[in-house]
């Protein structure tokens, strides 16, 4: 049962964020268990509705917790479910579709347009005490992955759905465009898949000198040239003859979205991973002439939470170099300020009711190198990948 509080983290409108104690959820399905929060990270779309209350259409209209790549532990469970018991540590899989329509009944539930997902307008995330979900999008950790890696299943997620989406094969070169959380782990995610060539573009040297240390094979720094010249500079640097047999693009930007179009190699496979502007100059051509395979990506599917717990539980992604440091509750606005400057890769928020060895001071766990990357950015915000 729960026992403690379930102080909430708000945002009430851009810029705008409390704390407040919420009553305790209940169980509104037997299907349902109550789990209480021990860790939270931070994802690009919190801190986005946090500066400017919307994405796309989804529009901060009342008061909305934030947060929801989580992990917690079980503390009640409803009298149908079978296969999670009190006690048990989980990661949270944050939406839950309607399980009835067409997208579901083919196996695409995150395509569900009636999706009930953390922290997306009007629907409340996961930075509280207790979060109230149905036991099968709550998922088990293994003895030997933490409730802190657990915290990180979100993310590795959506890489998983992404390199899925790709269908990487053993030996296969893959480009990915980005270094930020999402792009090093598909990078991550395409190594255990048996690529053996992955090349990891940013326009930050510190975050390429980190993911060659992660996961990358190769790195290149973008430059402002025309995006046929990165590409060219890419496939030399690589060594990737015709070129990649698969290019993802985690960013979002523009010139990285056009220079991955002439990175592919003919009849490669490309993926759109990031988002960024609705409309862009997309290099269409390229996209015909090579009979590119394109595909797009969204969250995650049947299976993806599955496998990426499994590939953290056999030592194939070590997410736990992702993350910079601990804080407890009452410092989350200055965990959003410093993912917001981009001075970390990962701070994890420690839930409200967890109880910290030693609190991690943000000022500590930030190294000077990624203050050094956020200062390149800024100087950099005009070129490719973010």
């Amino acid at each position: 049962m729960a026992t403690g509080s379930n102080l909430s983290f708000i945002l009430n409108k851009p810029n705008d964020v409390e704390f407040v104690e919420k009553p305790v959820p209940t169980l509104k399905s037997a299907h349902d268990v109550l789990v209480a929060i021990n860790y939270t990270g931070i994802c690009g779309s919190d801190v986005h509705y946090w500066v400017h209350g919307a994405i796309g259409h989804f529009v901060v209209k009342d008061p909305m917790v934030l947060g929801h790549e989580s992990a917690g532990t079980v503390v009640e469970v409803g009298p149908d479910v079978k296969t999670l018991k009190v006690g048990d540590r989980v990661a949270l899989e944050p939406g839950y579709p309607c399980r009835h329509c067409g997208n579901c009944l083919d196996g695409h539930y995150n395509l569900c347009p009636d999706m009930v997902f953390a922290a997306t307008p009007p629907y409340d995330g996961t930075l509280t005490g207790y979060w109230a979900a149905p036991a099968d999008f709550c998922y088990k950790l293994p003895e030997q992955v933490s409730l802190q890696e657990g915290a990180l299943i979100e993310p590795l997620a959506v890489g998983v759905h992404i390199v899925k989406q790709a269908r990487v094969q053993p030996g296969q070169s893959v480009v990915v465009m980005g270094a930020g959380p999402v792009g090093l782990l598909c990078a991550a995610v395409a190594r255990a898949f048996g690529a053996t060539k992955v090349v990891q573009v940013d326009i930050v040297q510190s975050k390429l000198d980190f993911a060659l240390g992660f996961a990358a094979t190769h790195t290149y720094l973008s430059q402002r040239v025309p995006p046929e010249q990165n590409a060219r500079n890419i496939i030399e640097t690589a060594d990737l003859g015709v070129g990649a047999d698969v290019v993802i693009d985690a960013s979002g930007a523009e010139p990285s979205i056009q220079a991955s179009l002439h990175v592919v190699r003919v009849g490669g496979t490309y993926v759109q991973g990031g988002m960024g502007k609705p409309d862009i100059t997309f290099p269409i051509m390229a996209l015909c002439l090579k009979e590119v395979t394109a595909r797009g990506s969204f969250r995650y599917g049947s299976g993806d939470y599955k496998l990426a717990i499994e590939l953290v539980a056999a030592g194939l992604v070590d997410v736990k170099k992702l993350v910079d440091g601990v804080v407890p509750f009452d410092k989350a606005e200055d965990a959003f300020k410093k993912v917001k400057e981009g001075q970390v890769i990962k701070i994890l928020i420690a839930g409200p009711n967890e109880k910290l060895v030693a609190e991690s001071s943000l000022d500590t766990a930030v190294d000077e190198a990624k203050v050094q990357a956020a200062e390149e950015a800024k100087k950099e915000s005009g070129a490719t990948c973010c």
